[in-house]
Formats: C-alpha cells, sequence, structure tokens
C-alpha cells in the first residue's frame, strides 16, 4: 500500500472512512480481494510472501501499511512487512499494546507504516522511529514517509477527501475518482527519496501506470452500522480488470 486516506470519526455511527492505492510491480502475483480458506480476513493477497496491505477480520478490526521509501536501507533478507497486517487482524490484543509490542522489533523489517483499528481505536506505528501514536478524529493520510508528511498527493488527496465530505455523503465513484488521479506534481515540490527523477515524478501522482509498475488496486472500506463494506478495483498493465466488493456483520457489541 503506498497511499492511504481516512476520515476518523470515533463517536459517529459511521466511525471510519478509509481510501487506498495500493502501488506495485505488475509481474508480483496477487490474489483479489476474498475471504482467506486459513483466517478469518477479508482482503487481497501477495502471493509471493503470503501477506497482505490491507484487510478486515470478521471482528471488524482493519489493518493497512505502507511502506516507507528509503531505497539506501532496504534489506533483501528482511522479512515481509504484509506479515505484520495479517498478524493484527488474527490476534485478539488491543492496537495499543500491539504496536507498542511490535515496536520492539520493528527494525527487523525493511521501513514501514502501519495503521490499525481493533473497534475502538484507530492507531498508527512509524517503524523508523518506533513511534506509536493514536490517530485524531478528522482527515489523516499516509503514503512512503511518516504520517501525515506533506507530499503533493498526500496533501491533494486529504484536501479533496475534506472537500468531498464536507458537500455530501461522497458515493464509491466519487472517492474512486480521487484515487485515480493521475496528476503528477511540479519537480519544485517533489520530496528527495533516493531514486532517480523521472520515477519521483511518476510516483508523486496518486494512480501510477507505468510499463511494468503502477497502481495494482484501490479501496474504499466503510464503517457503518452493524457492518463494514469494502470495495477494490484491481488493476493491471492494461488497465482496470475486476471490482469487488463485500460486505462483512460486525459482532454485536455485548
Amino acid at each position: 500500500m503506498c497511499l492511504i486516506a481516512w476520515n476518523w470519526q470515533p463517536d459517529s455511527p459511521n466511525p471510519l472512512l478509509l481510501i487506498a492505492n495500493r502501488d506495485e510491480f505488475y509481474a508480483r502475483p496477487t490474489e483479489a480481494l476474498h475471504w482467506w480458506p486459513d483466517a478469518n480476513i477479508l482482503a487481497g493477497r501477495d502471493l509471493q510472501a503470503g501477506g497482505t496491505w490491507l484487510g478486515i477480520s470478521r471482528t471488524g478490526r482493519l489493518a493497512a501499511l505502507t511502506n516507507h521509501r528509503d531505497p539506501a536501507n532496504m534489506r533483501a533478507d528482511a522479512p515481509s512487512r504484509g506479515e505484520l497486517v495479517s498478524a493484527f487482524l488474527q490476534t485478539d490484543t488491543n492496537a495499543e499494546d500491539f504496536l507498542t509490542a511490535l515496536a520492539t522489533s520493528a527494525a527487523n523489517y525493511n521501513p514501514f507504516n502501519l495503521l490499525v483499528f481493533d473497534g475502538t481505536r484507530l492507531m498508527g506505528l512509524e517503524s523508523r522511529h518506533a513511534k506509536v501514536m493514536a490517530i485524531r478524529p478528522g482527515i489523516g493520510a499516509v503514503s512512503n514517509a511518516d504520517f501525515l508528511t506533506p507530499w503533493p498527493k498526500l496533501a491533494r488527496l486529504s484536501g479533496s477527501l475534506q472537500a468531498l465530505l464536507a458537500q455530501q455523503h461522497p458515493s464509491d465513484a466519487q472517492l474512486l475518482a480521487l484515487l485515480h488521479n493521475p496528476r503528477i506534481a511540479v519537480d519544485a515540490d517533489l520530496p528527495a527519496t533516493g531514486i532517480p527523477l523521472e520515477f519521483e515524478r511518476a510516483l508523486s501522482a496518486a494512480f501510477i501506470a507505468l510499463p511494468d509498475y503502477g497502481t495494482r488496486a484501490s479501496s474504499v472500506v466503510r464503517y457503518e452500522t452493524g457492518s463494514v463494506r469494502f470495495l477494490e478495483q484491481c488493476f493491471d498493465a492494461n488497465g482496470s480488470n475486476g471490482t469487488r466488493q463485500v460486505t462483512a456483520t460486525l459482532p454485536s457489541a455485548s
């Protein structure tokens, strides 16, 4: 996952709306959104390493991950970061305790940001700093830098989401349109992350479509009264190749 934005309203009947893009090489084998046969997880699946980038559980937990772009500090032998998403979804540990424990071993992985929701609290972990944080109510976002770092596409997506929510209850089509924005940033606004300038330009768009790399999935997750709706639109090198939507019923509060 390379771009996530959300509206967190913990006291609302609809506490969490999350939209996200996953960017990856087209050659990396992937399964689209489905209930995993070996775990109570609704997510797409990375068939190379076995984990995922965004998922929910039958109990209403959510986890989403972005990689921190730092090519100088990437280790080929590091464990898959996608396993952290599925690990959170399969435990009943609360968000703060899970992230606090993970922070002690976060350096074993290549740099990442992990966003988790345990049904009550929305929290994040920046692995580079072993920093656990409670997410404030309102609009938030994370890309391939620390949480809320104002990269152009992050600022653009956050601002567009806020404007859309101020006007009306947005449709899935309207939310997907924000994720499908191909606009790139001007060079003066680009971050310097250690990759070639041409690639930095291409990655500054919310939606990426390069010959061998691009946005593989656009997702909308809505927590509503008693249920979660999860929509995923998939892409390959030839464009959109299918949309799936699943509604999961949340367990009743005891």
